[in-house]
């Protein structure tokens, strides 16, 4: 790329950062991005051909999967709509908001405004007869997992202060849904680092068998009516037990306790196989762990080193985060802290577009608490190396061989925020291992799979009940 005559600095030039846009800068560790035709085509050691690239990620939402024109807004919409397959969205309620907001001009604060304000209805007693715990538990779910949409774009909207309002809002939903379950989930906080950890334990019954048991791990941005659209219901209907949980920079310890992300995850789900270990109602011999999205990288990092995990399933595998940000970014750090952050205040930050300064919010606010509190001040943040440095630490590359767990590494045609990086992980893998790439063709395409997640949950679940139980 053409440097601007007279830059100094070997750092990307002004002109260059405005090529990133909005839409690529999003490509930051989502937390929210064919070999084979067919899930069925995983076999066990062995990888397909390396496929040809794919088309742009664009390209991959045609017709009436292009809810809105801007791919990162698409993205998101996608993930709700495709909630509704386990209860966790109404597919008209999604396509009636996608609706509402294009007809006022797609913006963050169109689209706060109108995801927020369905949560809210949602919890209010709709006119006509009392409606029964079954109604008010799905009505719940439904909510949490609009402010969850609300939340993701909270920072670009006219009231950026409020995110840690709206994210209670999403919780107080959340935790009203897990009690009117039946069993209700164990609720409890699992010592760590001097900031409990809160966990939700579902059970299929409340026998006290001792069942196989998932935990399912988040990414840099989910919420957890992400983690019950990935997993649980497909955990309890095959009679295992699901356990979710907020980690550092993720959920309560980021938004109210101001706790960030940590590269050493095996210190974060060590305390959580302890916990479940000691329960009566759970095989400790088959704990199985799932990392979706950036927990692509941070649960292989765990089972690099917390050997009773009996299973393994990366969704997608991911082995540098730091790799998902577009290279103009990226060269913005260098090894010193004062030139990088000197780069990015005065060569960087004036050019940048708003629409991309808020993504940069987003993107960074999980790895440093100064960003995130004055993005919620409507500022962007000064101080770009440090969290950078974060990001650039939770690299697995060195670990990945040490997983002894039997490994699935899931890939997603057009995946936009780790392309390559699942083939990087399974070749390094030493352990037993298996690779999928999920497709178009099935629906499945781009980071997650988000309109096919009961298919992801399948072909997840196929996976562990073979390689745990046999079949």
């Amino acid at each position: 790329m053409n440097r601007i005559p007279g830059d100094q600095h070997s750092g990307p030039t002004r002109r260059a950062l405005l090529t990133v846009g909005a839409g690529a800068a999003l490509a930051a560790g989502c937390a929210r991005g064919g070999a084979s035709g067919s899930p069925a085509a995983a076999s066990s050691g062995t990888a397909p051909p390396t496929a040809t690239p794919t088309a742009a990620a664009g390209g991959l939402t045609p017709g009436v999967m292009t809810l809105f024109q801007d791919p990162a807004y698409n993205f998101n919409g996608l993930l709700a709509l495709g909630g509704s397959g386990a209860g966790a969205a109404e597919v008209g309620e999604v396509l009636t908001a996608v609706n509402k907001i294009n007809a006022a001009g797609l913006s963050a604060q169109t689209y706060v405004e109108t995801f927020r304000t369905l949560g809210d209805q949602l919890l209010k007693a709709p006119p006509g007869a009392p409606a029964d715990g079954q109604s008010k538990r799905f009505w719940a779910l439904r909510a949490a997992q609009y402010y969850g949409q609300a939340l993701f774009f909270v920072l670009g909207s006219d009231d950026p202060g409020s995110e840690e309002q709206l994210y209670k809002a999403g919780r107080g939903a959340w935790d009203t849904f897990c009690d009117l379950c039946e069993p209700a989930p164990v609720k409890a906080n699992v010592p760590y680092a001097g900031t409990p950890l809160p966990v939700w334990f579902f059970r299929p019954d409340t026998s006290g068998t001792p069942r196989p048991t998932v935990i399912l791990t988040n990414g840099s941005d989910g919420q957890n009516v992400d983690m019950w659209t990935y997993g649980v219901p497909a955990a309890l209907d095959r009679g295992w037990n699901a356990l979710v949980y907020d980690g550092p920079g993720q959920g309560q310890l980021l938004f109210v306790d101001r706790v960030v992300f940590t590269p050493t995850w095996e210190k974060v789900v060590t305390p959580l196989v302890d916990w479940l270990s000691a329960r009566p109602d759970v095989d400790p011999g088959k704990i199985a762990l799932t990392g979706l999205s950036m927990a692509g990288d941070l649960a292989p990092r765990a089972a690099a080193f917390e050997t009773r995990i009996a299973a393994l399933v990366a969704m997608p595998g991911c082995v540098e985060p730091w790799l998902g940000f577009p290279p103009e970014i990226r060269k913005i750090l260098t090894p010193d802290k004062q030139e990088t952050n000197a780069i990015w205040n005065k060569e960087v930050v004036p050019e940048l577009p708003p629409d991309a300064a808020d993504v940069m919010k987003k993107r960074f606010e999980p790895f440093s608490v100064p960003a995130m509190l004055e993005a919620r001040q409507g500022k962007l943040f000064t101080d770009f190396y440090t969290p950078a440095t974060r990001i650039q630490a939770l690299s697995i590359t060195d670990v990945v061989g040490r997983i002894k767990a039997p490994t699935l590494v899931l890939d997603y045609e057009g995946e936009q925020f780790y392309p390559g990086q699942p083939r990087r992980m399974y070749d390094a893998l030493t352990s037993p291992k298996d690779y999928l790439k999920l497709t178009a063709a099935e629906g499945a395409q781009l980071h997650c799979s988000p309109m096919a997640p009961q298919l992801h949950c399948e072909v997840v679940f196929d996976w562990l009940q073979k390689t745990l139980l046999g079949g």
